[in-house]
């Protein structure tokens, strides 16, 4: 299964339409599109509310099932999500979510707590913490690979978790 994952492109159109042209058997936004909820880049894409969306026909989460695993997508500012994982980890268990992704601190990463995937894909437009604008791609097999992407579609890093 493969399931792209972008964040925080701050009305960036032309990132969005390169990313969501990418072959995936999904495709998350999470958040800070600034884009209207009817806007033609969105419609094959699953996308939540960010705090700088001003649409409130976005939802703040969604629950998505895709292949064996049940994805959970939020912006973050509502998990506060710049200081701790935990109150994402209670909704990603209230979810019955394996995977939980999220943006908002604009910084990407991946860990797997308590047989939970947590993926941050950073900022497609204004990354922080000297790390380059990115997106991810998670590959899940019998290891589950988090691999993220600068803009030139160059792999820049690559986690790979025991499920």
């Amino acid at each position: 299964m493969k399931i792209i994952v972008l964040s925080d492109s701050h009305g960036d159109t032309a990132t969005v339409q390169q990313i969501a042209a990418l072959p995936a058997d999904a495709i998350f936004h999470c958040g800070d599109s600034e884009l209207s909820a009817d806007h033609p880049l969105l419609e094959d894409l699953h996308i939540v509310r960010g705090n700088c969306d001003l649409d409130a026909r976005l939802p703040a989460f969604v629950v998505q099932k895709v292949g064996n695993d049940t994805v959970l997508v939020v912006h973050g500012h509502e998990h506060d999500v710049k200081r701790s994982l935990l109150t994402l980890s209670y909704a990603a268990a209230e979810q019955q979510a394996t995977i939980a992704l999220f943006g908002h601190s604009h910084l990407y990463g991946a860990e797997m707590i308590e047989g939970v995937l947590f993926v941050n894909p950073g900022s497609t437009t204004q990354p922080r913490g000297g790390k380059s604008a990115s997106y991810a791609v998670i590959e899940t097999g019998e290891t589950v690979e988090v691999s993220f992407y600068n803009m030139h579609h160059e792999q820049i890093e690559k986690v790979i978790l025991n499920k």
